[in-house]
This record gives C-alpha cells, sequence and structure tokens, in this order.
C-alpha cells in the first residue's frame, strides 16, 4: 500500500511538472530571446543617437571614442556617407542577433550580439526550472512518505489489533489516528474486544462458581455411594439411595441456577417455601462432615418460617456459609431463625476466631480470602441472595456471624410463637 500511495502521488507530480514544466520552458526562451531583441534594437538607436549628435556638434567620430558606448559581447558597425564604416568590437561568428538603427544625418549604426549568449541565459533558465522540479518531486516524495505511513501504519495497527482478538487478547488499545474511518474500524474494534473480554470473564467466572458449588455435593454424594457399597442391608441401600437421590437433584439445580446466572445474574425464580425445610435438608447433609471433625452442628429460633426465594440457591448460601464455618471457623456451628420486619432471617455462626479486621467488608469480594482459600464461596452465596431480592450481610466479625436475609410471606398455618432453645435437629 505504501509503494501504491508513494507511486500514485509521484505520477500526479511528474504529469503536472510536464504540463506546465514544458509550458514554463517554451515561454521563457520565448520571452528571453525577445528581451535580447530588444536590448540590441535599443543599444542601435541610442548609438545612432550619439552619433548624430557629435556629427551635428563636428566632433570625432572614432571606434576608440564610441568603444564605451558599446556591450563588450555586442559588434557595431557606423557607417557615415563619405567614410570608411567604423567597427567597434569583434565581429561574431555564427547565428547572431542583429538590428539596423538609421539616422537623421543619413548615417547607419548596426548592432550584432551572438545567438549563443541568448542559449546561454534560456540554459540557466531552464538549470531554475529543472532544480525548481527536482526539488517539487522531493517535496512531493516525502510528502508521499509521510501520507502512506499516516495511512498504512494505523492499518497495520488494526490488523495486530484483529489478529489479538483472534488469538484470545481481548484487551482494547483506545489508540486512534486522526483519521475519521480508521477511528471508526478503531472503535468497532475496540467495542468487540470489550464484548470479547466480559464474554471471557463471565465463562471463568462460571467455571471457578461451577467447580466451587459442585464440590461439595459431589462429596456427599460420593459418600453416600460408598455406604452404599459397603452395606448388605436393603432397607440402608434404599436410605442412602433415596438420599443420594435427592442430592443428584439438588446438583442438578446447582448447575441450572450457575447457567442462569450465568446468562442473567438478575433473573430468579423466588417462590414462598418452607425455610425449616431447608435448613433440615442442609443439617443432615452437613453433619457426618461436622461428626468427622469432632464439631456439632445446631439450630435454633422460631419454627415454621417461610420466605420468598428459590430454595435451591438459599440452600446454596447456607451451604456456603456453612462450609466457611467447617474450614475456618471452630466449635459448634448454630443457625438461628428470627423475624425482622417483613424479612426472615437466617443467621449461621460459629466459635472460631472470625474474620480478621484488615478484610472486613470485603469478605463478599471475590478472590478475597483471609486463609488461603479461593475467595469464591461467600462472593457467589452474595450473588445468589441477590438474584431473588435477598441480601447476605457480616452481622458480626469475631465471633463470626453472617445473616442471610430473605423476604417474608403469610403463613398458610399460624404461627405458634416458640422460641426454640439450641438443638440438633
Amino acid at each position: 500500500m505504501r509503494r501504491r500511495l508513494i507511486q500514485s502521488t509521484l505520477a500526479v507530480v511528474l504529469v503536472v511538472i510536464a504540463v506546465f514544466g514544458v509550458s514554463l520552458v517554451i515561454v521563457e526562451t520565448r520571452t528571453i530571446s525577445s528581451s535580447a531583441q530588444e536590448r540590441v534594437d535599443s543599444e542601435a538607436l541610442r548609438l545612432a543617437s550619439i552619433v548624430d549628435s557629435r556629427i551635428i556638434g563636428h566632433e570625432d567620430i572614432t571606434s576608440e571614442i564610441l568603444k564605451n558606448q558599446v556591450t563588450d559581447e555586442r559588434y557595431a558597425v557606423i557607417r557615415i556617407p563619405g567614410r570608411a564604416p567604423i567597427e567597434i568590437g569583434t565581429k561574431p561568428s555564427g547565428d547572431v542577433i542583429h538590428y539596423t538603427a538609421d539616422g537623421e544625418e543619413g548615417e547607419t549604426v548596426t548592432v550584432q550580439e551572438p545567438r549563443s549568449s541568448v542559449t546561454k541565459e534560456v540554459g540557466r533558465t531552464l538549470l531554475i526550472i529543472a532544480a525548481v522540479a527536482l526539488l517539487a518531486i522531493i517535496a512531493a516524495v516525502l510528502l508521499a512518505v509521510r501520507q502512506a505511513n499516516r495511512l498504512a501504519s494505523p492499518l497495520t495497527d488494526l490488523a495486530e489489533t484483529a489478529e489479538r482478538l483472534g488469538s484470545g487478547d481481548p484487551r482494547p488499545r483506545h489508540k486512534r489516528y486522526g483519521v475519521p474511518e480508521l477511528d471508526r474500524v478503531a472503535d468497532v474494534l475496540d467495542g468487540s474486544a470489550e464484548r470479547i473480554a466480559r464474554m471471557l470473564t463471565a465463562e471463568r467466572r462460571l467455571a471457578a462458581d461451577a467447580s466451587h458449588q459442585l464440590r461439595t455435593p459431589l462429596t456427599a454424594l460420593s459418600m453416600r455411594l460408598e455406604e452404599i457399597t459397603l452395606t448388605d442391608d436393603p432397607e440402608t441401600v434404599k436410605e442412602e439411595a433415596t438420599i443420594a437421590l435427592t442430592q443428584v437433584e439438588r446438583l442438578t439445580d446447582v448447575v441450572e441456577r450457575l447457567l442462569t446466572n450465568a446468562r442473567d445474574p438478575r433473573t430468579g425464580s423466588a417462590v414462598s417455601f418452607d425455610l425449616d425445610e431447608v435448613i433440615k435438608q442442609q443439617l443432615e447433609e452437613w453433619r457426618p462432615a461436622y461428626n468427622s471433625a469432632g464439631r456439632a452442628i445446631v439450630s435454633s429460633g422460631k419454627r415454621h418460617l417461610r420466605a420468598v426465594g428459590t430454595p435451591g440457591a438459599v440452600a446454596q448460601v447456607l451451604a456456603a456459609l456453612i462450609e466457611n464455618s467447617l474450614m475456618h471457623g471452630g466449635g459448634t456451628v448454630a443457625l438461628r431463625t428470627r423475624v425482622t420486619g417483613n424479612q426472615s432471617v437466617v443467621e449461621v455462626t460459629d466459635e472460631g476466631p472470625g474474620v480478621p479486621t484488615d478484610l472486613g467488608a470485603r469478605i463478599f469480594e471475590r478472590a478475597i480470602s483471609g486463609r488461603n482459600s479461593t475467595g469464591i464461596g461467600l462472593a457467589v452465596a452474595r450473588d445468589l441472595a441477590e438474584a431473588d431480592g435477598g441480601r447476605l450481610e457480616m452481622l458480626q466479625a469475631q465471633p463470626p456471624v453472617f445473616g442471610l436475609f430473605l423476604s417474608r410471606t403469610p403463613l398458610k398455618k399460624p404461627l405458634t410463637g416458640e422460641e426454640l432453645e439450641p438443638t440438633v435437629r
């Protein structure tokens, strides 16, 4: 492209120089020739006037007296009736420019100039024109190179940007070139890069969330299947298989929920559900793990609470809090239910050291963890809670207390107002 731009610009300049240069040479040649003839004519008339005045004044007329009146390069012949011709200068050979002027006293004055002097002057003029044309060509080449670089370099940059996008590097360059058409292409490529970056971020986030959220249910399912392989009691097999099927359903719900959030995190499928059932299911699922760790998990608070949300999502939020308490907390883990205003609240607390003071509310940010974990669980839990109109908050850092707030609906049966003491369900 650079070569074509340079060649096209140079071709245009050469055509312009050829058209105007030839015309200028012709005009200048004629002008120089006419000017030389006018100078010869003027000198012949002037010399005739001098001769007239000397004849009238009866003064001497010799070549020595008149030689200063004739230019060195010219030759003059004065013919006075009754006298020998008077020659001034050296008679030129070859082609000449000449003019003969008649005096008032009958004399004639002929002035000649060699045409070679005109040829030299034309040559000098042609040299100047050629130098100017050469300078114009050099300037045109430099301008063409600059313009070619201005157009070709941005195209090369845009091609490299497109290649980077194709190779999986979606970083926008935000570089503009001062050419509206090229800047428009750069805008489109930067917009595409930002969209691709968002898509890749969403894909990576989905993969990380899926890995984190499926790890615990798969571990529990694996334990149930191991129980089935180690027993010959049909009733135990049936019971464990029923629990395993329930966990498979929960896995399916987890996957569907993750895919839904990946498409649109604001999309929820909130329904009215029994909060006790979700808490009971979480206690049953996590009790073996806590027993293995020599710890207890208990629940307390109001019974028969209903809430608005997605049961699977609420279960995942509670599972994330319970898992955090198992991994990072200590002592007994307690799930407490209460009512505040028009909301049902589930609090999860343990007897561990709590959240480090340097983290504070940042504990819900992705990749933020105080004890070398992934830092994904609480971030996913908060997203799940907010997708159904709820919220997840850290109510107290030390000892840790996390609260899941869910909208409450009227109960299908009256509340007994029974306050339960901490107990293992």
